[in-house]
């Protein structure tokens, strides 16, 4: 198998879905910076989300719309991984906007932006 026949297997969604998911993990790893945080974690949640949509996918089939009965079915593509990304979209923004309040709220709060600050806190 060549490289060519190799990259014409993979599936064109998952393979940048796992790239973000990496990018993600590294910026949250990798950033000390709270809004940095929340930004990599974002982009983390948006190639998770891909990812559940590469499972629906399957070359060749048509978005899940019935428009002439059996044949339509037949031909459609899974739309439960479709259903489960818009509902995680909806709780993503709400997450997000926790995050962001929270970091937000800390840094007002006369504390630093950077989770280097927070390092001696007793929880």
């Amino acid at each position: 198998m060549n490289v060519l026949d190799f990259l014409a297997w993979l599936n064109p969604v998952a393979v940048p879905g796992a790239i973000l998911i990496l990018v993600g993990l590294w910026g949250i790893l990798a950033r000390p910076n709270l809004f940095k945080i929340a930004v990599a974690f974002c982009v983390l949640e948006t190639g998770v989300n891909m990812l559940i949509l590469s499972v629906g996918y399957i070359r060749g089939r048509t978005a899940p719309i019935f428009d002439d009965g059996a044949r339509t079915a037949a031909r459609m593509t899974d739309p439960v991984p479709q259903a489960l990304v818009l509902t995680a979209i909806v709780i993503g923004l709400a997450v997000t906007a926790l995050m962001l309040s929270y970091a937000v709220r800390l840094r007002t709060g006369g504390g630093a932006s950077s989770i280097e600050a927070y390092g001696e806190e007793k929880w």
